[in-house]
């Protein structure tokens, strides 16, 4: 069997060597042409170029690299059509992913499957229905993605979140980070980002955050696990705040160990919204999230919003035990009381967070392995799979 792969930043790295893992057990002799990471690589694909080439975000980056982007997925493409593998796989990264598979189905009939579906559910939902010219299967991350996609005439299937996958701290050394950074009290993380936009806008409101949380709990303390592209940012912001926060640098921690075992010893997260409300339920840390934007954003993404939330875990369990401030609600004021509630009854959160994970496939198949089988069990009758 040839599998024609693609992705374009880490997180892709990470979800295309687990499906590739997972076809190779299920396939043995499978061989992997594409594009990929280190991660990739290692189980077996053959990269037409690197991948950081295309791991590009943001209005400004994209427009100032295009030619060069656009040489590529003209490249990706023509080496699809020239091999003519039984699958094209694309990982996330849309912006490539899709023109790929564009110009793919353009002029061929190989079978094309997206892993990563995208949030139709919360915003754009005519997304789907451009998809489907160009994508056979999507194979998605969240339970409740499904049928999004299958109105617009493209196969899916949940094949459960990675989070589920991702080792989690045990009790002992959640006690033993408390123990060597003096940590006998209540603990809060504060999570504000890993853009600079985000952590710009979020961190003057976190620190308010943080000075009325500790007028009212002297002995609370603060620890900031900093994502790799803010550590300094972080820190030196944080320098100024009251109770002596503590930093967990990314490239002290390389294995991220220090901040997993902070992540199970917290008593309440504040936290940016994204997939991080997913790693904090996987960690059993009950949190509270906040978000903010730019008031025309605010506007425009407003009108747009399908949903009621944007907390993962909120949506996935079908509750509202989580406490968010969007936009124009991200004030320091009702943020703090929050957190302050979630400290003094912890449990509310508890079976929203177990559900949650269930949900996304804690204790099931590995979500790898389930990808693999999904994208297999969908193949036209009479491909050749040895």
């Amino acid at each position: 069997m040839e599998v024609f792969i693609t992705a374009g930043e880490p997180s892709g790295d990470r979800l295309g060597a687990a499906l590739m893992a997972g076809l190779k057990e299920l396939v043995p002799g499978v061989t992997f042409r594409g594009v990929g990471g280190p991660l990739m690589i290692a189980e077996g694909l053959d990269s037409l170029f690197p991948m950081d080439e295309i791991s590009i975000m943001g209005i400004t980056e994209i427009l100032k690299e295009y030619r060069h982007l656009k040489a590529r997925i003209r490249q990706t493409a023509d080496a699809v059509v020239a091999e003519r593998p039984d699958v094209l796989i694309t990982v996330d990264l849309p912006e490539f992913s899709l023109r790929v598979a564009r110009l793919v189905k353009a002029v061929s009939d190989v079978r094309v499957v997206h892993y990563v579906a995208p949030t139709v559910w919360a915003w754009r939902p005519k997304r789907a229905q451009k998809m489907a010219a160009h994508v056979d299967q999507v194979l998605a991350l969240l339970p409740f993605e499904p049928p999004y996609m299958e109105a617009a005439g493209i196969a899916c299937d949940f094949v459960g979140h990675p989070v589920v996958t991702e080792p989690q701290a045990t009790q002992e050394e959640a006690a033993d980070f408390r123990a060597r950074h003096g940590i006998g009290g209540e603990m809060a993380l504060v999570l504000p980002g890993s853009r600079r936009s985000e952590v710009a806008r979020l961190l003057p409101i976190f620190a308010e955050v943080a000075n009325q949380l500790l007028a009212r709990r002297p002995d609370l303390r603060l620890v900031v696990p900093a994502a790799r592209p803010v550590a300094a940012t972080v820190r030196e912001a944080v320098a100024n705040w009251p109770g002596n926060p503590l930093v967990i640098d990314p490239a002290e921690d390389p294995e991220g160990l220090e901040k997993r075992a902070a992540f199970r010893a917290a008593d309440v997260a504040i936290a940016a919204s994204g997939t991080v409300s997913l790693e904090l339920a996987a960690a059993g840390t009950p949190m509270v999230i906040a978000y903010d934007m730019s008031w025309l954003s605010r506007q425009i993404i407003g009108r747009m919003l399908l949903v009621d939330s944007v907390t993962l875990v909120s949506l996935v369990s079908e509750t509202r035990a989580v406490p968010e401030f969007i936009g124009a609600k991200c004030q320091p004021t009702p943020i703090a009381e929050a957190v302050g509630r979630v400290l003094d009854a912890p449990e509310a959160q508890q079976e929203a967070m177990t559900l949650t994970m269930e949900r996304l496939g804690r204790g099931g198949e590995r979500p790898g392995l389930r990808a693999a089988r999904a994208v297999l069990n969908r193949l036209p009758e009479g491909k050749t799979l040895n």
